[in-house]
């Protein structure tokens, strides 16, 4: 059994979609950022950095923190969503990798200055929108002739598809980016991104 500590965020996200998708029974534990429980006593304990996600694994007593990391984790744990010759770990690592350096903090930014910031600094805005939409077409050109980022569905997917499918939220369109738009329907019909997408349910 894995105990999920996670929040509605798109790296909570990719923990939750993950478990749904290799099948790993799972309990969540809702860790609620708006009110500082990430910085409770209790989950410090569990994630130094006090920032979601973070799972417990009652079979084995480990405990890891990282988005990225857990998907490895999970990954090897069941035996799926990770290839396990060189040349198709290591693409997907790189992919894996290009989300955690770049898609997340910088669709992250743009999330920050647009919604969030108590001031409108339209540089911040335009500087992340406008790097964010360099984003959208490194992996639209990926995917122009690949149906998943690699190739076959992979934690690389999992990782990148919760920051794309708040495009809407970020007052953007995958108009302009037809491969990845395609791609991002494509993951949204997956029923397993659907369960996983829902954890926790909608608070």
């Amino acid at each position: 059994m894995i105990d999920l500590y996670t929040f509605t965020t798109p790296n909570g996200r990719k923990a939750s979609i993950m478990l749904e998708e290799v099948e790993l029974p799972y309990q969540v534990h809702v860790i609620d950022i708006r009110k500082g429980d990430q910085f409770s006593p209790e989950y410090v304990s569990i994630n130094p950095n006090s920032k979601i996600p973070a799972i417990v694994d009652r079979d084995t007593g480990m405990t890891v923190f990282e988005s990225g990391a857990i998907l490895i984790y999970l990954a090897e744990k069941a035996g799926k969503l990770l290839p396990t010759e060189p040349e198709g770990r290591f693409q997907v690592l790189e992919w894996l990798m290009f989300q955690m350096a770049s898609v997340g903090p910088m669709f992250g930014q743009l999330n920050h200055f647009r919604t969030f910031a108590p001031e409108k600094i339209e540089y911040a805005i335009q500087r992340y929108e406008t790097e964010t939409l360099r984003l959208y077409s490194v992996m639209n050109q990926q995917l122009q002739d690949r149906e998943f980022i690699c190739g076959n569905y992979s934690i690389a997917d999992i990782a990148i598809y919760p920051w794309v499918a708040i495009y809407r939220f970020q007052g953007l369109t995958l108009e302009q980016h037809p491969h990845l738009e395609r791609w991002a329907m494509t993951m949204g019909q997956r029923p397993a991104v659907d369960r996983g997408m829902n954890v926790p349910s909608p608070l």
